[in-house]
């Protein structure tokens, strides 16, 4: 009967109880309550940051009440109506209680309970108040319990009417300080060491790892669909992330833990067939998805557009015009989560009329003054220890703004702008792999904006970047160095410079051949940025490319990977040189395995591109060969249906010169007859 949440699915300090049914039996809903009340006493008060004072009282009074409650299970009594009403209120109450100490417990927390503490404290004495109330109508009299219990449950109700649940002073102090200096920041004042120490000791945070969980939790909130959100309050968010950022690059000088940034050992590059942000439109509204959910055909749509459709009586898919089995709308968190950050890194703006608090540009300009300066300080302080620190100082500056530069595009210009580049170039040298990595690192993620593309290129970085390619400590290090070229070659002219540096190309191809699946994909999404220059393509066939490419056709079950390569092999195949090198592998076959049996739209029709070029270039021989598939024109028309419209032009060519020679070849065939064989009309 209790209400299961998991801490992702509920927003913090809210509430979200449910009234026990009126159907309810008397023995299921005292089980419930037994159960809730051992689930708040199980709460320590001493392991609660703040509000220690108002949970200490809060968990005594549930924890008498739950005495009376198992007196009353034990004896076997029967509750009357009037009893069975004052218990649903006792449970829709102890509900709030638990959600609310599981909040003042919750990992991460800390800062930000902290700055509701007076709300806080407001709400245990509301929820107490509800205890006293629903005391107060119990009919105590008619429920046969021991003298010594009944005493008990008396003392509960009078203590909750009159204890005072007020702001611990301790809570009160440490929270002035953190608006005081929050204040500061947004004069440009650095808060004072000693001061951010204070208020981190207090509550308990006492570590590198401990700031980074108040850290992540903070940018969680901000990153929640808040629509009824005030600004004021997204702006405190962002400031104390600011603050907290400040707190763990200034104040913690040992890295206790390192975070394993999973998403990147899994290769975080994104997949070429998979950057189209038409992907991410609403089919209904053609809007890029803010909340998109999963009906039950299993396609997606934004939750506001599927919804109106709903409410105006239609019970059919917009897309594929099946019925709907049910109306349930099934959060699709993994695409937000793509879109989120495929906008963060490329500054779209998901913001609807009226509701900033989703606007994405959020990334690109800072979510207030105080969380500004407090970057700005942080950038500085750490880019004087990547230069004057010890050893261990620069790896952790450095694996701080590889962290601080990782999604949010304004923490990236403070970085360049305070000249992190430089120092953070001269690491790539290091003889430790860790520093080399977090080095490497950070310069992928400065390298994804354009002040930071330039001041790399400018100063010559081109250099220590491909000397990590080729000799990295580490084959980590060696796939993000490819990454970064990636990026780097996003600018037209930088392609060029890339590209007519000799080992540039050289050091991509040999990654293809030695590195793991991240690996080989970063060098070929790199290998495909460069493919932009034309004079670039003949330098990726000399470097031997084509064969590896193929083998990871023959090869590989990774369909992002797979992908990338066809996008690669279909740029190469553009010109005759390229047709040639693919043609003298076994590249054929797979292409049309893979646009046979392939589940990703962007394959099939990088397929197509591939297929259309080689006949471009090579004429009838390659046309009668794919003439030996009967099953290619369906496959062709099938890229027409519910492909792209760039990609049903090409189908459509290619439709017409297999027609055309069908057509030639019959016509072959009747001018070599015989004349007694002539054909001859049957109507």
């Amino acid at each position: 009967m209790i209400q299961k949440f998991d801490g992702t699915d509920r927003r913090i300090l809210t509430f979200p109880a449910v009234f026990p049914c009126e159907g309810i039996s008397p023995e299921t809903l005292l089980t419930s309550l037994i159960s809730l009340s051992h689930n708040i006493c199980n709460f320590q008060a001493n392991s609660i940051a703040t509000q220690r004072r108002n949970a200490r009282e809060t968990i005594r009074q549930v924890g008498v009440l739950l005495i009376f409650f198992e007196e009353i299970r034990d004896r076997g009594l029967i509750l009357s109506d009037s009893v069975i009403l004052c218990f649903s209120e006792l449970h829709l109450t102890f509900q709030k209680i638990q959600f609310l100490l599981e909040d003042c417990t919750r990992e991460g927390a800390r800062f930000w309970m902290l700055t509701k503490s007076q709300l806080v404290a407001t709400q245990f004495r509301v929820l107490i108040r509800a205890v006293a109330t629903a005391l107060d109508v119990l009919p105590l009299n008619l429920i046969d319990v021991g003298g010594e219990v009944k005493e008990l449950v008396e003392l509960v109700a009078r203590q909750a009417r009159k204890v005072k649940f007020e702001l611990d002073p301790g809570d009160q102090m440490a929270a002035n300080r953190v608006l005081s200096m929050l204040n500061q920041l947004e004069k440009g004042i650095e808060p004072d060491w000693s001061s951010v120490k204070w208020v981190l000791d207090y509550l308990e945070i006492r570590s590198w790892s401990d700031c980074d969980k108040e850290i992540k939790f903070l940018e969680q909130e901000i990153g929640f669909d808040c629509s009824d959100c005030y600004e004021r309050e997204l702006s405190l968010l962002s400031g104390l992330v600011g603050l907290m950022s400040y707190s763990r690059g200034v104040i913690f000088e040992v890295l206790d833990y390192r975070i394993t940034e999973k998403t990147e050992h899994k290769c975080k590059m994104k997949t070429i067939g998979c950057l189209n942000p038409e992907d991410f439109r609403c089919p209904i509204s053609l809007e890029l998805m803010t909340d998109p959910v999963t009906v039950s055909t299993g396609q997606t749509y934004d939750r506001s557009s599927i919804r109106k459709w709903l409410q105006s009586g239609n019970m059919i898919c917009p897309k594929t015009g099946e019925k709907l089995t049910n109306t349930e709308l099934v959060p699709n968190s993994s695409l937000k989560k793509l879109i989120f950050h495929f906008c963060a890194d490329n500054g779209i703006s998901l913001s609807k009329p009226g509701s900033q608090s989703q606007d994405i540009s959020r990334t690109i300009v800072p979510g207030s003054p105080a969380a500004a300066e407090a970057m700005k300080f942080l950038a500085r302080f750490l880019t004087r220890r990547l230069i004057f620190g010890t050893n261990g100082q620069k790896n952790k500056a450095a694996y701080e703004i590889r962290l601080l530069a990782k999604s949010n595009m304004f923490n990236r210009y403070c970085l360049v702008e305070a000249g992190a580049v430089p120092p953070l170039l001269n690491l790539l040298s290091s003889v430790d792999m860790s520093t080399q990595q977090n080095a490497i690192s950070a310069l992928l993620k400065l390298s994804k904006h354009s002040s930071g593309k330039s001041m790399i290129m400018e100063i010559g970085g081109l250099a220590p970047i491909l000397a990590v390619l080729k000799h990295g400590l580490s084959l980590e290090a060696r796939q993000v160095a490819a990454a970064t070229i990636f990026y780097l070659s996003s600018l037209k002219e930088f392609r060029k410079l890339i590209g007519e540096t000799p080992e540039a190309i050289p050091a991509l191809v040999e990654l293809i051949k030695e590195g793991t699946t991240c690996g080989k994909k970063n060098a070929v999404v790199a290998i495909f940025g460069l493919l932009f220059l034309p004079m670039n393509q003949q330098r990726v066939l000399e470097a031997g490319a084509v064969p590896l490419l193929v083998g990871i056709l023959a090869c590989s079950d990774k369909t992002e990977l797979v992908t990338d390569t066809l996008a690669v092999l279909a740029a190469l195949a553009e010109n005759l040189e390229g047709t040639n090198a693919i043609l003298q592998t076994s590249a054929l076959p797979l292409i049309m395995g893979i646009l046979k049996s392939s589940a990703s739209k962007s394959g099939k029709e990088y397929c197509v591109s591939i297929l259309l070029s080689l006949c471009n270039n090579r004429g009838a021989e390659i046309v009668a060969s794919l003439a030996k598939h009967p099953p290619l024109m369906a496959l062709l028309y099938s890229v027409i249906t519910h492909g792209s419209s760039h990609a049903s032009k090409k189908a459509r060519s290619l439709i017409k010169i297999m027609h055309n020679f069908h057509d030639t070849s019959s016509s072959r065939l009747m001018t070599s007859a015989t004349p007694h064989e002539q054909s001859v009309h049957v109507w």
